[in-house]
């Protein structure tokens, strides 16, 4: 698959910068400017989430979630040890809020300690992708904050049709891999 990309990436090159070569370069110019900005623009992110993290993991928030979590993740995430229960717990209560900028680094973290070193993906790794990527969530913080942004009226118009919409993939979600996961 890379290599079909890479074919198409230099065909696409090579086309541009023969029909319209001031074009071409100005975009190859612009776009590594903005992959550059983009990618410092990610790395703030996540280290300012991975922050929070640290900072609820130092105060304890991550013990109490994994407590209140775990019915759920004991029954979902079969045969994990407690500190990935705790980190699949925060990755849960984050996407609940809304908050997948929080719940990006504990779902990596979740996914490190329940690395077996074989190199290949467990079923309770691809069970938290699959909710992680589904993300049940009760406030759709980000949406609601791009709504307010673009003018909505009642950017809380779009948390019942969220909550409905991320249950029903989430649920569907899980059973598939419990499906096909073997």
């Amino acid at each position: 698959m890379n290599a079909i990309f890479t074919i198409i990436f230099i065909a696409s090159t090579v086309v541009l910068t023969l029909v319209s070569p001031e074009t071409g370069v100005a975009a190859m110019v612009d776009g590594g400017t903005s992959a550059v900005t983009l990618t410092l623009k990610l790395i703030a992110i996540y280290a300012v989430w991975l922050s929070v993290l640290r900072l609820i993991e130092a105060t304890g928030l991550d013990k109490k979630l994994a407590r209140l979590f775990a019915p759920v993740t004991r029954r979902l995430f079969k045969g994990e040890n407690d500190k990935a229960l705790s980190y699949i717990s925060v990755n849960m209560a984050s996407n609940l809020l809304g908050l997948g900028g929080a719940a990006t680094p504990a779902g990596i973290n979740a996914v490190k300690e329940m690395d077996v070193g074989d190199g290949r993906a467990t079923k309770n790794m691809v069970l938290l992708t699959v909710i992680s990527a589904t993300s049940l969530q009760l406030i759709p913080a980000t949406v609601m904050a791009l709504m307010s942004a673009a003018g909505s009226t009642n950017p809380s118009a779009i948390i019942l049709p969220s909550v409905i919409s991320t249950a029903v993939s989430t649920v569907v979600g899980v059973i598939l891999v419990r499906i096909f996961v073997k």
